[in-house]
């Protein structure tokens, strides 16, 4: 486990996020959200690797390595970075990087992105979804910005990054998909783990086979008792029983997943698999 990078000078972070990058204010909160490339702002982005490193070994991933920055943030057609920055404090507070899938490159017959090296797609995601959805990945909201670490500082931290995907949607009406991947760390709780993911394939499940992992991960608890108890009960109804399982493993429904599932009836869940490059983290397709 290698250390940290220090921060980047705010003058030289400043300089870089000039008014051609910025899209607009936040509705709630007072930040202002950017997007960037490794190329047109390389210190920026070295800040949004350091924080996602810090972010993401805090809850127990990470890469190990001193910034967590891939070949997809440095490629020649590199993924946009969508970062929310506090003026008032002059920092990130959080972000996601992003590509429209269609204008990703294709190597041996495969789309090259980073969730294709742990899920394939069939060739109807290909024919009819690939043209119309932006893959979204490493969202992190840096520790500071949390409600668990500072209500105040993390009141609308989630709501300002979701400003941003809105900007997207708004700016790229071509776009009518969002395609991505949700994490859980290795000390969650295996069977509150299991019960979660048996929610979201009882109300979200991809019936036509679009994504699938290429190594999924089986469930590790006999989840039918839950799945008995949930039958027949609407949404809202079948979350507060998850959320009583959950809690009795002495956890919480992460807020992110909760987001994603309030957020659109017609989500779909891919299954999950095991990301061995990124602290042993299971991750799965939505």
């Amino acid at each position: 486990m290698k250390a940290i990078v220090e921060p980047i000078a705010v003058n030289i972070l400043e300089a870089e996020l000039s008014q051609d990058k910025f899209i607009r204010e936040t509705n709630n909160g007072d930040n202002h959200i950017y997007i960037i490339t490794h190329h047109d702002s390389p210190n920026v982005m070295r800040e949004i690797a350091r924080l996602r490193e810090v972010t993401f070994r805090t809850a127990g991933g990470g890469t190990g390595e001193e910034i967590d920055m891939d070949e997809f943030d440095t490629a020649d057609a590199p993924y946009k970075q969508l970062i929310v920055w506090n003026p008032q404090d002059k920092e990130i507070v959080g972000g996601y990087r992003y590509i429209k899938l269609k204008d990703a490159p294709i190597i041996n017959g495969v789309v090259h992105v980073a969730t294709t090296e742990l899920f394939n797609f069939s060739s109807d995601f290909v024919k009819q979804y690939v043209p119309e959805t932006i893959e979204l990945g490493r969202s992190f909201v840096q520790p500071k910005y949390q409600p668990s670490v500072d209500n105040r500082r993390g009141l609308f931290s989630l709501d300002n990054l979701w400003d941003g995907l809105g900007a997207i949607v708004v700016d790229n009406p071509d776009v009518k998909h969002f395609y991505g991947k949700v994490t859980m760390y290795t000390d969650f709780n295996v069977e509150a783990r299991d019960y979660i993911l048996a929610f979201m394939n009882h109300f979200f499940p991809d019936k036509e086979k679009l994504v699938y992992p290429i190594a999924p991960l089986a469930y590790k608890t006999d989840v039918s008792g839950f799945l008995i108890a949930i039958e027949g009960l609407s949404y809202k109804e079948a979350h507060r029983v998850l959320g009583q399982h959950v809690k009795e493993k002495g956890e919480h429904v992460p807020p992110l997943v909760n987001a994603y599932m309030n957020l659109s009836a017609t989500m779909k869940m891919f299954g999950t698999a095991m990301n061995s490059h990124f602290g042993e983290v299971e991750e799965t397709g939505i």
